[in-house]
């Protein structure tokens, strides 16, 4: 690489950076916020807190990755501009390709870097996730509820126990689950613990009666056990069965995934979009670096104002991110429609591509667009002003 691509690799690599740095400090702090009830409300450590924060990571790195990357173009593009080295390697004889090849570089490295964000780190943090808040959950049973006290651990799911035994254990314990609009679930024991069994947490009820009311009938159901256990990863998703959500796949079940997997609300489709959510998601880096290239890579003197381009940049990946989440939806709606996920993609990158290596095009397409606009502008007073 030439001495002048590496200086502006350089360049943009450290705005990179900083971008990105900062971005995820500012969301990461405001995700972080949220959960100042574990330590509070739900007497956690600082390890703990920082642990499950930190854990969505990843995913704010995937999304943050691609707008950094912009950030760095439209950066590093408009100090070349100011210091009048854009308009001398123009005159030079600089082509917009050779201009381009450092931030393809970069656009790269940031597409192996989202990529692995979101089809490796991303599932396996929301997996963490997961485990975390059901052993955050059992703590709260084992720890933080207090004797005599009737707690909602969530909507619906009423905990309480008379006294504390020994060993950690609990005595005189009353449940009451109404999470099922169909039925009243009551648990009855007469003392009960947590327990760690292959990486899951379970409540073991001992010597009990467990009372369902279903909904229209008068006597309830009663079934008498000496231990029964109930799965504390029923705590926060949707069910006491729930399946993962898509999120939390991993992507190679994603990619095997069949209609009898489907369950509840996670319908096939919503597992393949999140699939090709994650496939495309490297596109969105290519698709952003080439907006903010196309922005500035042309030489401007002082006369000619660069805001307009920039404020053009950033609406035109604010329409990229909504209608790339709009593909998604429709994608969860009809999977056969998973192809729209990068069309929108590939429209992006090859209207870029248009402006940087055919500005001609792209004036002449501006200037019809604009003068279309107009003509409307200057019918609608004629037609409103018209006598009925």
């Amino acid at each position: 690489m030439p001495i002048v691509e590496r200086y502006i690799f350089r360049v943009a690599f450290v705005a990179f950076l900083t971008s990105l740095l900062v971005l995820t400090a500012i969301i990461w702090m405001t995700q972080a916020l949220r959960e100042v009830d574990l330590m509070i409300g739900k007497g956690q450590t600082i390890l703990i807190f920082l642990n499950l924060t930190l854990l969505t990571v990843p995913s704010l790195l995937m999304i943050l990755a691609p707008v950094a990357l912009m950030i760095a173009v439209l950066y590093t593009l408009n100090r070349l501009n100011g210091d009048s080295e854009l308009i001398v390697m123009g005159a030079a004889g600089t082509s917009p390709g050779r201009l381009l090849k450092p931030f393809i570089v970069l656009i790269a490295i940031v597409m192996m870097l989202t990529g692995l964000l979101s089809l490796w780190a991303m599932p396996n943090s929301f997996r963490a996730i997961r485990d975390l808040v059901t052993k955050i959950r059992a703590d709260v049973l084992t720890r933080i509820v207090r004797e005599g006290q009737f707690i909602a651990l969530e909507q619906g799911f009423i905990f309480h126990y008379r006294e504390r035994g020994a060993g950690g254990s609990l005595r005189g314990i009353f449940i009451q689950d109404r999470r099922d609009g169909a039925k009243v679930n009551t648990y009855i024991s007469e003392s009960g613990a947590t327990v760690d069994e292959g990486g899951q947490n379970y409540l073991i009820l001992d010597k009990g009666v467990i009372q369902r009311q279903e909904r229209g009938q008068r006597a309830p159901a009663m079934v008498q056990f000496e231990k029964y256990a109930i799965d504390l990863a029923q705590f926060g998703s949707e069910g006491p069965e729930a399946p993962h959500k898509p999120r939390e796949r991993y992507t190679s079940e994603l990619l095997k995934a069949k209609a009898q997997d489907a369950k509840g609300a996670v319908t096939l489709g919503r597992l393949k979009a999140e699939l090709h959510d994650r496939i495309s998601a490297p596109l969105y880096a290519l698709a952003l670096g080439l907006i903010g290239f196309a922005a500035l890579a042309h030489p401007r003197t002082t006369r000619q104002g660069r805001g307009m381009a920039v404020i053009g940049a950033v609406l035109a990946a604010a329409a990229l991110r909504i209608a790339g989440f709009g593909a998604i939806a429709l994608v969860g709606r009809n999977p056969r429609l998973w192809f729209v996920i990068y069309l929108v993609v590939a429209i992006a990158a090859a209207a870029a591509l248009v402006a940087i290596f055919q500005p001609r095009w792209w004036q002449a397409l501006k200037a019809k667009t604009a003068a279309l606009f107009a003509r409307r502008a200057a019918s609608e007073p004629q037609s409103q002003g018209a006598p009925a």
